[in-house]
C-alpha cells in the first residue's frame, strides 16, 4: 500500500531535501513522482525554506505516491513528532491536479510557530521559482 504526499519546499526536486535522494541515501524505496498538483495555501519564507499556512492563495508542488516506509524519514526532514507541538504538522488535504482532486498527506506548519518569517508575495506561491529568483537577484 503507498501513500500519496504533497510537496512543496525543500523535498521538491532539486532541493536541499529532495526526497528521492533522501530515499536512495537512506536506502527506502524511491518515491514515484505523480505529477505537479495545487493545494489551497499560501507560503511564507523561513530564509532556507518554506512553511505553508493552510487557506487563501494556491501553493504550487508535487504529488509523490511513496512506501509507508519513507514517512519517517519525511516527518525527520520536517522535525515533526506526532502529539508534539512542531513547526511542522502533517495533515491530509486535498490537491488539485490536470487530472482532478487527489486526497494526499502534506506538512503546512503551526501558525503558532510561524514567528517572523516573511510573506511571500502574490497569491499563487511557487518556492522553486521564488528560491531561484531570490538567488538571482543576490548576484
Amino acid at each position: 500500500m503507498s501513500i500519496t504526499i504533497f510537496v512543496y519546499g525543500t523535498l521538491r526536486s532539486g532541493e536541499i531535501n529532495d526526497l528521492s535522494l533522501a530515499a536512495c541515501r537512506a536506502g527506502l524505496p524511491a518515491p514515484r513522482l505523480l505529477g505537479p498538483a495545487r493545494v489551497p495555501g499560501r507560503l511564507v519564507d523561513f530564509g532556507d525554506w518554506p512553511g505553508l499556512l493552510p487557506g487563501p492563495g494556491t501553493v504550487l508542488g508535487d504529488l509523490y505516491e511513496v512506501d509507508p516506509s519513507l514517512i519517517p524519514l519525511m516527518d525527520e526532514i520536517e522535525e515533526y513528532t506526532p502529539d508534539t507541538p512542531c513547526c511542522f504538522v502533517r495533515r491530509q488535504v486535498t490537491a488539485r491536479t490536470d487530472d482532478g482532486p487527489v486526497d494526499c498527506q502534506y506538512y503546512p506548519i503551526d501558525p503558532a510557530f510561524r514567528g517572523t518569517a516573511r510573506d511571500m508575495p502574490g497569491d499563487e506561491y511557487d518556492w522553486v521559482g521564488y528560491r531561484s529568483e531570490r538567488l538571482s537577484e543576490r548576484s
